[in-house]
């Protein structure tokens, strides 16, 4: 925080980009690796997950007149325009905003950050009267499954907001930039990231029950357990037709088991985020009980079906954030079962985590490494698999707990992205073995994860005066 806060407060002083004489409001948001339940945060899954050493900076300041203006030089080197404005006129409704920032591709990173502005000019407007300057750093990797979008969303919610005269943070804060990146961005996105980046800590993981966040008291990992993480150079969005594939196919099967019990599915006018509801589970798959899955409705859902077949069944396809496409082969049975499974696996994995951070336990150890793998499995059977995150997970499991290597599995949402591996601190020279196994068969050099930092509200808003 403090060497982007000396930029701003040069640029500042230099009349670069901002005006001399009005605050900046300087926020900072990390990234997140996804160490259990991935794709189980939109069933309403529990879901453990840690921040990362990279991070994302905004600094925004007020303007006396309506325009919004980023800059964002990390955009420039993906030959993404980096300096963009927009005025208040395109923030008039929902869709002239998600309209204006489709408007050209090398604008599409905006809907990230324009959003955050809709939101709080709908919800505000007596406190969101003028624009604002934004200007952006991040060392967080686009497209690596470590929630790049979550953190520019935060960064620029919380400083913006604060410029404005308002506190947002916690669950308030998630859900008002899970509800940018469905909304704005269109990206049908979880609250795990959103949450994980704002609440999370330096040494710790978080588990949250995403009904629809309810986050619990973190979690410190056993002294001597790590955990690292390597990119496997395949980009990874959850705006790709594999993820949006999974997630239809888990509501799908959601509304087939319905359909079972007579249940009514119904949209649940309390919740600001659009969803669906039903009075046994609540709309979570997560809150269907494992041993009564397997026993009632696993056999009996398709293994496959046709996005054709099901729309002739049923009217309505209960998830806003997703499209049942006639022409695609849906894997109702794996992706059901995932989100049931899942929740059970983190479940075991968190009390493991709980149950061995002061009483260490290599038992407990080798069953955290095995719910990892189960679910690494499970991603492949849901048709988010990766041949690179295939191969980054044989090479952790060859080099093997004997080595303190325990587990490792696809992060986020799957379908490429980065791999976690979980093992001892004394197992580092087996984890480089591991990087530099896969280097050579790559032939290129992994970005490797390791460490972590405080969230968002924990590292609070910095206000450079005039």
């Amino acid at each position: 925080m403090a060497e982007f806060t000396a930029t701003v407060a040069q640029m500042r002083q230099r009349g670069e980009f901002f005006s001399v004489g009005t605050p900046l409001h300087v926020a900072r948001a990390p990234g997140r690796l996804d160490l259990m339940g991935g794709n189980d945060d939109y069933t309403g899954g529990l879901v453990f997950e840690a921040t990362i050493r990279e991070a994302t900076f905004a600094a925004v300041q007020l303007r006396d007149d309506q325009q919004i203006i980023f800059l964002n030089p990390n955009m420039r080197e993906r030959g993404w325009r980096d300096h963009i404005g927009f005025t208040f006129d395109d923030l008039s409704d929902e869709s002239r905003a998600r309209n204006v920032v489709n408007r050209h591709a090398a604008e599409r990173w905006t809907a990230y950050a324009l959003g955050n502005f809709y939101w709080l000019k709908s919800r505000y407007p007596e406190c969101v009267k003028v624009g604002a300057n934004v200007y952006l750093e991040s060392t967080v990797p686009l497209n690596k499954g470590v929630s790049s979008s979550a953190a520019l969303e935060v960064a620029v919610m919380k400083a913006a907001a604060h410029a404005y005269g308002l506190e947002l943070s916690g669950v308030p804060l998630a859900t008002a930039c899970q509800w940018v990146e469905n909304v704005i961005a269109e990206s049908a996105c979880g609250i795990m990231d959103q949450i994980t980046v704002i609440l999370g800590d330096e040494g710790f993981v978080l588990p949250l029950v995403c009904q629809p966040c309810h986050p619990e008291p973190l979690i410190r990992l056993p002294e001597g357990l790590v955990c690292w993480a390597v990119d496997s150079g395949v980009s990874h969005a959850v705006t790709g037709v594999e993820y949006e594939a999974a997630r239809a196919a888990a509501f799908m099967g959601y509304r087939l088991i319905c359909g079972y019990e007579g249940l009514t599915v119904q949209r649940d006018p309390s919740s600001e985020i659009p969803r669906w509801t039903d009075c046994r589970w609540n709309g979570y798959l997560a809150n269907v009980p494992l041993s009564i899955f397997r026993a009632q409705y696993e056999s009996r859902l398709p293994e496959f079906l046709s996005g054709a077949d099901f729309l002739r069944e049923w009217e309505t396809h209960v998830d806003p954030f997703t499209t049942v496409r006639p022409e695609i082969q849906y894997r109702i049975r794996a992706n059901t079962r995932y989100a049931v499974e899942e929740n059970h696996r983190v479940r075991l994995f968190s009390e493991l985590a709980r149950g061995t951070a002061t009483n260490h336990s290599l038992r407990a150890f080798e069953l955290m490494g095995d719910l990892m793998y189960q679910s690494h499995l499970a991603y492949t059977e849901c048709g988010l698999g990766c041949e690179a995150t295939d191969l980054l997970v044989s090479l952790a499991r060859e080099v093997g707990a004997p080595n303190g290597i325990w587990g490792a599995k696809i992060t986020g949402g799957g379908a490429g992205g980065t791999v976690a591996i979980l093992g001892l601190k004394k197992a580092r020279p087996a984890f480089d073995r591991i990087v530099a196994r896969y280097a050579a068969l790559k032939s290129s050099t992994p970005y490797v994860f390791e460490g972590s930092s405080p969230g968002a509200d924990r590292s609070g808003v910095v206000v450079l005066e005039t």
